[in-house]
């Protein structure tokens, strides 16, 4: 897979991108991440890429030339992904990152400013995303946040660590189980029993229960798009839920 992040501040991605899961999946080269400055391919002296909004108003706004070069010298395959970091986007979900991980190159473009000229919303991308209802100071972060989810799912990346994927929180519609590990006991807080007792039949049980109260309580909205059994559903009702 090939990335390629375009933002006027590249040296924001450096040190995420070379540590832990981000360097390994491009050292094995299951992944090559390339960010590059929209600067460099604008045609003014001063490598302009705002300019102030038409109609008036505070702030500026990116220039669409910069951006729809940059993007255009890459010679991307047909039919890949561009997105655009912002907050007016649709919000980005697990399902997504599955998605995206399946392309031979994705591009991402880190808006800046009061925003970018909607041209390049409307004629240069293929989607505009967020990764929450709140304002950033750009779209740097959020570009490194979806690459993030993106890589860890390309086979290989994670290592043995790919077998606990689908239990990951969303992965399954639901959010993960509690996890444990030792001490069995610590300042008088226990594990639970069952955790201990080598049922696996039974681990997995409290697991999948332990899974549903989380959702239930912290994200109740899930369960309406969850894959649930009847006995998930009863289990579900016992606690108050309802489907509405």
């Amino acid at each position: 897979m090939r990335v390629h992040i375009l933002s006027i501040f590249p040296d924001m991605f450096p040190g995420p991108l070379s540590a832990g899961i981000m360097a390994r999946a491009q050292r094995s080269g299951l992944v090559e991440i390339h960010v590059h400055n929209p600067r460099d391919f604008a045609t003014d002296r001063h490598r302009s890429v705002d300019d102030a909004p038409f109609g008036g108003g505070p702030g500026m706004v990116m220039r669409p030339e910069p951006l729809f070069e940059a993007v255009e010298s890459l010679s991307l395959p047909a039919g890949s992904p561009v997105l655009l970091m912002s907050p007016q986007g649709r919000l980005f979900t697990q399902r997504d990152a599955e998605r995206l991980s399946r392309a031979e190159m994705l591009v991402l473009i880190c808006g800046r400013y009061e925003g970018v000229d909607d041209r390049v919303a409307t004629h240069l991308t293929t989607e505009e995303v967020s990764v929450g209802d709140y304002v950033l100071t750009g779209g740097e972060l959020p570009a490194l946040t979806i690459v993030d989810a993106v890589v860890r799912l390309l086979p290989g990346a994670l290592g043995h660590g790919e077998e606990a994927l689908p239990d990951d929180s969303h992965t399954s519609g639901l959010l993960q189980y509690p996890q444990y590990t030792r001490p069995s006991e610590y300042r008088g807080w226990g594990v639970p029993e069952v955790l201990l007792s080598g049922n696996h039949q039974q681990i997995a049980k409290w697991r999948r229960r332990a899974a549903l109260l989380k959702t239930l309580e912290r994200r109740p909205d899930l369960l309406r798009t969850a894959s649930l059994s009847a006995d998930d559903r009863a289990y579900l009702r016992g606690l108050g839920w309802t489907e509405a």
